[in-house]
């Protein structure tokens, strides 16, 4: 059991983080230096959780229901050929925004907002769209930051009180209002109606509908690791407001999402934590490049 786990632990690692995962690891951990945030704060205690794997899948999940945000991952990012490359460069910057010195965050938020700067499209009926636009990113670090509390609150080791919650939001905001996020949320109440506001805004397009199928079928990981990464997927699938099912044409099971799939994804989320803190090199990479997700960052 203890080989497989490492296994696991090992090949999420790879995927997550990218070819050069150790040597970020290094630099975010091993770098001398004031951080953004101390080491009990909200934010680095569920960004530092396995339950960012499940948070990380709602948060791709749910932000495919902007057409402007779906728009422009497929036309720049992709989700087909470099699913795993957006992945590993939206977790590189969670970990040295969060983990970092505040010298190496600031140099990956320069480099995110100049990436943003070259995103730039039109929509199929003739709309333009831009990655920088604040609009669009207070859409994308909404869904981020609702996907990663609830999958904390729902499988993290140590849920955090009210309180906590809105402190967790509040530090995500300080990251996103230097991403270029203008008056970002600061409590649970604000961005719960930031959320809303949303809403007329919200729909599945084909492009949308294809990027969910191609996630949930086409993970492109060995065969033993498949039936841990279905259960994540199921798990992220379970925490997607039932308002989102039917356009993404994903599953609502009320029944198996609240018993079969929540004891499933705690199961998962607890082997990942474990491989997360058992002191083997490769737990340790997994600690530094953990996040979910896959955002639009």
């Amino acid at each position: 059991m203890a080989s497989l786990r490492t296994r696991l632990g090992q090949e999420l690692f790879a995927r997550v983080a990218g070819p050069d995962g150790p040597r970020h690891r290094e630099r975010i951990h091993g770098t001398p230096g004031p951080r953004w945030f101390e080491p009990d704060s909200e934010i680095v205690r569920v960004h530092g959780d396995a339950s960012m794997f499940i948070g990380g899948i709602r948060a791709i999940l749910l932000q495919t229901m902007h057409p402007a945000a779906m728009q422009a991952v497929a036309d720049h990012s992709g989700y087909r050929g470099d699913m795993w490359g957006r992945l590993a460069r939206t977790s590189h910057f969670l970990a040295v925004s969060t983990f970092g010195t505040a010298e190496h965050a600031e140099q990956s938020v320069r480099a995110v907002r100049t990436i943003h700067e070259r995103v730039t499209g039109t929509m199929p009926d003739g709309t333009p769209y831009a990655a920088s636009d604040p609009h669009l990113l207070a859409w994308v670090h909404a869904a981020e930051v609702d996907s990663f509390l609830l999958a904390h609150q729902t499988y993290g080791a140590r849920p955090l009180d009210a309180a906590g919650c809105d402190a967790y939001v509040a530090q995500s905001g300080d990251v996103a209002a230097r991403l270029g996020v203008v008056d970002p949320p600061r409590t649970v109440a604000e961005l719960r109606e930031v959320l809303d506001a949303f809403r007329p805004e919200l729909r599945a397009t084909d492009e949308a509908r294809a990027a969910v199928r191609f996630l949930v079928l086409h993970p492109d990981l060995p065969l033993a690791a498949r039936p841990a990464y279905g259960v994540l997927i199921a798990a992220g699938v379970a925490l997607m407001p039932r308002w989102t099912r039917r356009p993404l044409r994903l599953p609502w099971l009320p029944v198996s999402e609240r018993t079969v799939i929540r004891a499933l994804g705690g199961m998962a989320t607890g082997t990942i934590r474990w491989a997360m803190t058992s002191g083997v090199d490769e737990a340790r990479e997994l600690r530094a490049a953990v996040s979910t997700s896959q955002g639009s960052n």
